[in-house]
This record gives structure tokens, sequence and C-alpha cells, in this order.
């Protein structure tokens, strides 16, 4: 059973060392994380706004993600990372589903996601719509959303 709950400070570092393993076991992302190493930072003032979900199984913590809120009154996913021994678990469904709730229960009509296109898939698979791209430091992302009220 996986249990999304919200995450403590504490568990910053370990967040921090399980967003590296599971995007360096993309190919496509190792080379420009490796350039950035800046890029895996998780504030701590975004734990202790409540905005950061982890996903456990039998008290192992397996996944996070993370939400902020958008100018424009919607939330953006901002973090969605999964061990990768443990992809296709149904851990980031559990995840983008508790992020919904949060961006519902803040009035949000939208949650927002720039990802990598290599997500795609999984973004369709949880209902987000692409709705263009955008040009990053990592190269070109997809827009997409979900409505979440």
């Amino acid at each position: 059973m996986i249990i999304v709950r919200s995450a403590l400070v504490s568990e910053r570092k370990s967040l921090e060392a399980l967003q590296w393993r599971a995007s360096l076991e993309n190919p496509g992302d190792s080379e420009a994380l490796r350039a950035n190493p800046d890029a895996i930072e998780l504030p701590v003032g975004q734990i202790e706004g409540g905005g950061v979900f982890v996903a456990e199984v039998d008290d192992v913590v397996l996944g996070f993600a993370a939400i902020l809120p958008r100018d424009d009154g919607d939330s953006e996913l901002d973090a969605l990372f999964v061990e990768p021994a443990a992809w296709r678990r149904g851990i980031g469904r559990a995840l983008v589903q508790r992020c919904c709730q949060a961006a519902a229960a803040a009035g949000c009509s939208f949650l927002r996601v720039l990802g990598n296109p290599h997500a795609e898939a999984f973004y369709r698979s949880c209902d987000f719509a692409v709705v263009g791209t955008q040009q990053t430091r990592f190269g070109v992302a997809l827009i997409t959303q979900r409505r979440v009220s």
C-alpha cells in the first residue's frame, strides 16, 4: 500500500539524493545534470510550507513530489521523482493525485508541469494535456496541464 504524506525537513538530503538517482537513470538527463548540479536542490522553505509530499511503501520512502503556487493562481508540479527500482508501481501516479488534491484545496483550477519530453506518456496517462513547449537550460521541455477542480 502506498502512503503519501507531507515531507519532513529532516528528509531533505535523502530526497535530493533520490532525485539524483532517478534523474541519472534517464540517459538524456545525465550529461545535463552533471553540467548543472545546482538544478537539484529542494528548498527547506518549500518543505516547511507544506508543498512537498513523499510516497512510502512499508515505511520506505520511494518517491516525492513538490508543488509551487503560480502567479496565475494555479499550481506548478515542481518535482516528481521515484526510485528507479520502484518505477511502474503506481507511486508517481499516487504523488500526482496528492498534488492535484493540494492544488484543488488551494483553489487552483490547473496543475501545470514543465517536464521532460521522455515523461510525456506518463503525464498523458495521468490526464495531463500538452499545451506547448518551452526552452530551458536542459533543452526543450513540454508544458502540460491537468484540471484539478
